[in-house]
Protein backbone atom coordinates (compact mmCIF):
# COMPACT_ATOMS: atom_id res chain seq x y z
CA UNK A 1 0.00 0.00 0.00
CA UNK A 2 1.42 3.41 -0.93
CA UNK A 3 1.29 6.53 1.16
CA UNK A 4 1.04 4.93 4.60
CA UNK A 5 0.03 7.33 7.33
CA UNK A 6 1.63 7.40 10.75
CA UNK A 7 0.12 9.27 13.63
CA UNK A 8 2.25 10.87 16.30
CA UNK A 9 0.36 12.09 19.34
CA UNK A 10 2.49 14.33 21.58
CA UNK A 11 5.47 12.32 22.79
CA UNK A 12 3.86 8.95 22.10
CA UNK A 13 4.56 7.34 18.73
CA UNK A 14 1.75 5.16 17.48
CA UNK A 15 2.40 3.35 14.21
CA UNK A 16 -0.86 2.94 12.34
CA UNK A 17 0.35 1.53 9.01
CA UNK A 18 3.78 0.48 7.83
CA UNK A 19 6.89 0.03 9.91
CA UNK A 20 8.66 3.34 9.46
CA UNK A 21 8.19 5.56 12.51
CA UNK A 22 7.84 9.32 12.44
CA UNK A 23 9.24 11.49 15.22
CA UNK A 24 7.29 14.60 16.13
CA UNK A 25 9.36 17.69 15.46
CA UNK A 26 11.61 16.00 12.92
CA UNK A 27 12.21 17.92 9.68
CA UNK A 28 9.38 17.34 7.23
CA UNK A 29 10.03 15.57 3.94
CA UNK A 30 8.98 18.26 1.41
CA UNK A 31 7.59 15.56 -0.89
CA UNK A 32 5.16 14.41 1.81
CA UNK A 33 2.35 16.29 3.52
CA UNK A 34 2.39 16.77 7.28
CA UNK A 35 -0.46 18.18 9.36
CA UNK A 36 -0.20 19.26 13.01
CA UNK A 37 -3.46 20.05 14.82
CA UNK A 38 -2.94 23.23 16.87
CA UNK A 39 -6.53 23.95 17.86
CA UNK A 40 -9.51 21.69 18.60
CA UNK A 41 -11.88 20.75 21.41
CA UNK A 42 -10.90 17.10 21.91
CA UNK A 43 -7.66 15.39 22.90
CA UNK A 44 -5.61 15.60 26.08
CA UNK A 45 -2.07 16.66 25.20
CA UNK A 46 0.21 18.05 27.92
CA UNK A 47 0.56 21.85 27.95
CA UNK A 48 -2.13 22.36 25.30
CA UNK A 49 -5.62 23.76 25.91
CA UNK A 50 -8.79 22.43 24.32
CA UNK A 51 -11.25 24.94 22.89
CA UNK A 52 -13.91 24.98 20.19
CA UNK A 53 -12.27 26.01 16.92
CA UNK A 54 -9.71 24.81 14.42
CA UNK A 55 -6.16 25.57 13.36
CA UNK A 56 -3.50 23.36 11.82
CA UNK A 57 0.04 23.72 10.56
CA UNK A 58 0.33 22.14 7.12
CA UNK A 59 3.76 21.40 5.64
CA UNK A 60 4.22 20.35 2.04
CA UNK A 61 6.53 21.07 -0.88
CA UNK A 62 8.88 23.03 1.36
CA UNK A 63 6.01 25.34 2.40
CA UNK A 64 4.75 25.99 5.94
CA UNK A 65 1.07 26.92 5.90
CA UNK A 66 -1.15 27.90 8.81
CA UNK A 67 -4.71 26.81 8.08
CA UNK A 68 -7.10 28.90 10.23
CA UNK A 69 -6.22 30.47 13.58
CA UNK A 70 -8.65 28.94 16.08
CA UNK A 71 -11.00 30.76 18.41
CA UNK A 72 -8.76 32.57 20.90
CA UNK A 73 -5.36 34.28 20.43
CA UNK A 74 -4.00 33.30 23.85
CA UNK A 75 -4.90 29.65 23.35
CA UNK A 76 -3.40 29.63 19.85
CA UNK A 77 -0.18 31.09 21.29
CA UNK A 78 -0.09 28.51 24.09
CA UNK A 79 -0.75 25.57 21.80
CA UNK A 80 1.77 26.65 19.17
CA UNK A 81 4.42 27.02 21.88
CA UNK A 82 3.60 23.58 23.29
CA UNK A 83 4.13 22.01 19.85
CA UNK A 84 7.23 24.16 19.21
CA UNK A 85 5.60 25.66 16.15
CA UNK A 86 7.04 29.07 15.27
CA UNK A 87 4.26 31.04 13.59
CA UNK A 88 6.71 33.78 12.66
CA UNK A 89 8.09 31.36 10.08
CA UNK A 90 5.25 30.73 7.65
CA UNK A 91 5.08 30.93 3.89
CA UNK A 92 1.42 31.88 3.95
CA UNK A 93 -1.87 31.49 5.81
CA UNK A 94 -5.22 30.16 4.60
CA UNK A 95 -8.39 31.32 6.34
CA UNK A 96 -11.22 28.96 5.49
CA UNK A 97 -14.13 31.27 6.32
CA UNK A 98 -15.30 34.15 8.47
CA UNK A 99 -16.60 32.38 11.57
CA UNK A 100 -14.99 33.45 14.83
CA UNK A 101 -13.85 29.99 15.90
CA UNK A 102 -11.57 29.91 12.85
CA UNK A 103 -10.30 33.49 12.80
CA UNK A 104 -10.27 34.42 16.49
CA UNK A 105 -6.52 33.90 16.79
CA UNK A 106 -5.72 36.37 14.02
CA UNK A 107 -4.46 39.05 16.42
CA UNK A 108 -1.77 36.70 17.76
CA UNK A 109 -0.77 35.63 14.25
CA UNK A 110 -0.35 39.25 13.14
CA UNK A 111 1.55 40.08 16.32
CA UNK A 112 4.24 37.49 15.56
CA UNK A 113 4.04 37.59 11.75
CA UNK A 114 2.58 40.93 10.57
CA UNK A 115 3.69 40.65 6.94
CA UNK A 116 2.62 37.10 6.11
CA UNK A 117 0.36 36.64 3.09
CA UNK A 118 -3.14 35.56 4.13
CA UNK A 119 -5.50 33.95 1.63
CA UNK A 120 -9.15 34.43 2.54
CA UNK A 121 -12.51 33.99 0.80
CA UNK A 122 -13.83 36.97 -1.08
CA UNK A 123 -17.32 38.05 -0.04
CA UNK A 124 -19.25 41.22 -0.71
CA UNK A 125 -18.59 43.52 2.27
CA UNK A 126 -16.70 40.63 3.90
CA UNK A 127 -14.77 40.81 7.16
CA UNK A 128 -11.53 40.17 5.26
CA UNK A 129 -12.19 43.15 3.00
CA UNK A 130 -13.83 43.33 -0.40
CA UNK A 131 -14.20 45.27 -3.60
CA UNK A 132 -17.17 45.69 -5.89
CA UNK A 133 -17.72 47.49 -9.19
CA UNK A 134 -19.75 50.64 -8.60
CA UNK A 135 -22.30 49.25 -11.03
CA UNK A 136 -23.57 47.07 -8.15
CA UNK A 137 -26.06 49.74 -7.06
CA UNK A 138 -28.90 51.33 -9.01
CA UNK A 139 -28.50 54.97 -9.96
CA UNK A 140 -30.97 57.79 -10.45
CA UNK A 141 -29.59 60.73 -12.45
CA UNK A 142 -32.76 62.73 -11.78
CA UNK A 143 -31.42 63.53 -8.31
CA UNK A 144 -29.25 66.56 -7.68
CA UNK A 145 -25.51 65.77 -7.24
CA UNK A 146 -25.55 66.33 -3.46
CA UNK A 147 -28.22 63.63 -3.12
CA UNK A 148 -26.24 61.06 -5.07
CA UNK A 149 -23.43 58.77 -3.96
CA UNK A 150 -20.08 60.35 -4.81
CA UNK A 151 -21.98 63.26 -6.37
CA UNK A 152 -23.03 60.91 -9.13
CA UNK A 153 -19.44 60.03 -10.14
CA UNK A 154 -18.45 56.94 -8.14
CA UNK A 155 -15.06 55.22 -8.60
CA UNK A 156 -15.08 52.34 -11.05
CA UNK A 157 -14.21 49.93 -8.22
CA UNK A 158 -15.38 50.52 -4.66
CA UNK A 159 -13.07 49.02 -2.01
CA UNK A 160 -14.26 48.08 1.46
CA UNK A 161 -12.29 47.71 4.66
CA UNK A 162 -11.07 44.64 6.54
CA UNK A 163 -11.25 43.89 10.24
CA UNK A 164 -7.44 43.71 10.00
CA UNK A 165 -6.44 46.67 7.80
CA UNK A 166 -2.74 46.09 8.49
CA UNK A 167 -2.82 42.48 7.25
CA UNK A 168 -1.65 41.38 3.80
CA UNK A 169 -4.86 39.67 2.72
CA UNK A 170 -5.39 38.24 -0.75
CA UNK A 171 -9.02 37.52 -1.51
CA UNK A 172 -9.91 34.36 -3.41
CA UNK A 173 -13.19 33.73 -5.23
CA UNK A 174 -12.27 30.89 -7.58
CA UNK A 175 -10.28 27.67 -7.53
CA UNK A 176 -6.63 28.71 -7.59
CA UNK A 177 -3.18 27.11 -7.53
CA UNK A 178 -1.26 29.34 -5.12
CA UNK A 179 2.02 27.38 -5.22
CA UNK A 180 3.19 24.31 -7.14
CA UNK A 181 0.71 21.49 -6.38
CA UNK A 182 -0.96 23.59 -3.66
CA UNK A 183 -4.52 24.59 -4.48
CA UNK A 184 -7.40 26.46 -2.91
CA UNK A 185 -10.97 25.39 -3.64
CA UNK A 186 -13.48 28.23 -3.31
CA UNK A 187 -17.12 27.24 -2.78
CA UNK A 188 -20.28 28.86 -1.46
CA UNK A 189 -22.65 27.16 0.96
CA UNK A 190 -26.28 26.61 0.04
CA UNK A 191 -27.04 24.96 3.39
CA UNK A 192 -29.55 26.38 5.93
CA UNK A 193 -27.79 28.33 8.65
CA UNK A 194 -24.78 29.04 6.46
CA UNK A 195 -26.46 30.24 3.28
CA UNK A 196 -24.09 32.09 0.93
CA UNK A 197 -21.13 31.57 3.25
CA UNK A 198 -17.91 31.49 1.21
CA UNK A 199 -15.32 28.91 2.23
CA UNK A 200 -11.82 27.92 1.12
CA UNK A 201 -10.38 24.40 1.38
CA UNK A 202 -6.70 23.55 0.98
CA UNK A 203 -5.77 20.81 -1.50
CA UNK A 204 -2.28 19.32 -1.85
CA UNK A 205 -1.64 17.30 -5.00
CA UNK A 206 0.83 14.70 -3.72
CA UNK A 207 2.31 11.64 -5.41
CA UNK A 208 -0.10 9.48 -3.36
CA UNK A 209 -3.17 11.49 -4.36
CA UNK A 210 -4.92 14.54 -2.95
CA UNK A 211 -4.56 15.64 0.66
CA UNK A 212 -7.53 17.87 1.52
CA UNK A 213 -7.65 20.10 4.61
CA UNK A 214 -11.06 21.55 5.41
CA UNK A 215 -12.18 24.08 7.98
CA UNK A 216 -15.92 23.49 8.47
CA UNK A 217 -17.11 22.16 5.09
CA UNK A 218 -20.19 24.38 5.10
CA UNK A 219 -20.68 23.88 1.34
CA UNK A 220 -20.70 20.11 2.03
CA UNK A 221 -17.69 17.83 2.42
CA UNK A 222 -18.98 15.77 -0.51
CA UNK A 223 -19.17 18.87 -2.72
CA UNK A 224 -15.64 19.87 -1.71
CA UNK A 225 -14.28 16.42 -2.54
CA UNK A 226 -16.17 16.30 -5.83
CA UNK A 227 -14.69 19.66 -6.83
CA UNK A 228 -11.21 18.48 -5.84
CA UNK A 229 -11.43 15.45 -8.13
CA UNK A 230 -11.00 17.82 -11.08
CA UNK A 231 -7.40 18.22 -9.85
CA UNK A 232 -6.84 14.51 -9.22
CA UNK A 233 -9.51 11.79 -8.91
CA UNK A 234 -7.55 9.94 -6.24
CA UNK A 235 -8.35 11.22 -2.74
CA UNK A 236 -5.59 10.03 -0.42
CA UNK A 237 -6.48 11.84 2.80
CA UNK A 238 -8.93 14.34 4.31
CA UNK A 239 -8.46 16.21 7.59
CA UNK A 240 -10.50 18.86 9.39
CA UNK A 241 -14.12 19.63 10.13
CA UNK A 242 -16.91 17.94 8.16
CA UNK A 243 -19.77 20.02 9.66
CA UNK A 244 -21.97 17.12 10.75
CA UNK A 245 -22.10 18.09 14.40
CA UNK A 246 -25.90 18.58 14.42
CA UNK A 247 -26.76 16.42 11.39
CA UNK A 248 -29.30 13.59 11.68
CA UNK A 249 -28.15 10.00 11.29
CA UNK A 250 -29.48 9.77 7.72
CA UNK A 251 -27.34 12.70 6.57
CA UNK A 252 -24.28 11.32 8.34
CA UNK A 253 -24.80 7.96 6.64
CA UNK A 254 -25.15 9.67 3.25
CA UNK A 255 -21.83 11.44 3.72
CA UNK A 256 -20.08 8.31 5.03
CA UNK A 257 -21.28 6.35 2.00
CA UNK A 258 -20.20 9.09 -0.41
CA UNK A 259 -16.70 9.33 1.05
CA UNK A 260 -16.18 5.58 1.36
CA UNK A 261 -17.97 4.16 -1.69
CA UNK A 262 -18.26 6.96 -4.23
CA UNK A 263 -15.01 8.87 -3.75
CA UNK A 264 -13.06 5.95 -2.29
CA UNK A 265 -11.17 8.15 0.17
CA UNK A 266 -8.15 6.20 1.40
CA UNK A 267 -7.65 7.81 4.82
CA UNK A 268 -9.39 10.46 6.85
CA UNK A 269 -8.80 12.22 10.16
CA UNK A 270 -11.92 14.23 11.00
CA UNK A 271 -11.92 16.86 13.71
CA UNK A 272 -13.60 20.03 14.94
CA UNK A 273 -17.25 20.26 13.81
CA UNK A 274 -17.50 16.74 12.40
CA UNK A 275 -19.48 15.73 15.48
CA UNK A 276 -19.37 12.75 17.83
CA UNK A 277 -22.01 10.62 16.01
CA UNK A 278 -20.13 11.23 12.74
CA UNK A 279 -16.81 10.30 14.38
CA UNK A 280 -18.36 6.97 15.36
CA UNK A 281 -19.94 6.32 11.95
CA UNK A 282 -16.78 7.22 10.02
CA UNK A 283 -14.61 5.11 12.31
CA UNK A 284 -16.91 2.13 11.79
CA UNK A 285 -16.82 2.53 8.00
CA UNK A 286 -13.11 3.26 7.55
CA UNK A 287 -11.64 1.02 10.25
CA UNK A 288 -7.85 1.30 10.36
CA UNK A 289 -8.04 4.01 7.69
CA UNK A 290 -9.77 6.29 10.21
CA UNK A 291 -7.02 8.23 12.00
CA UNK A 292 -7.36 10.00 15.31
CA UNK A 293 -6.61 13.72 14.95
CA UNK A 294 -7.28 15.31 18.31
CA UNK A 295 -5.49 18.39 19.59
CA UNK A 296 -1.72 17.99 19.33
CA UNK A 297 -1.82 15.18 16.76
CA UNK A 298 0.67 15.19 13.91
CA UNK A 299 -0.04 13.22 10.75
CA UNK A 300 2.40 12.60 7.95
CA UNK A 301 2.39 10.59 4.73
CA UNK A 302 5.20 8.08 4.28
Amino acid sequence: MTGNWILSYCATLLVLTGAQAFATGAPADPAKARITVLYDAFGDPPAMQRDWGYAALVEYGGKRILFDTGNNPEILARNAKAKEVDLSKLDFVVMSHRHGDHMGGMSYLLKVNPTVTIYAPKEAFGVYGADLPSTFYRKDPSLSPEQRYYNGAPPEVMRFGSAWPEAHIQLVDKNTEIAPKIHLIALVSDKPGALELHELSLVLDTSDGLVIVVGCSHPGIDKIVETATAINPRIHFIAGGFHLVVSPDAEIERIVTALHDRFKVEYLAPGHCTGEPAFAALKKAFGSHYLYAGLGSTLTAN
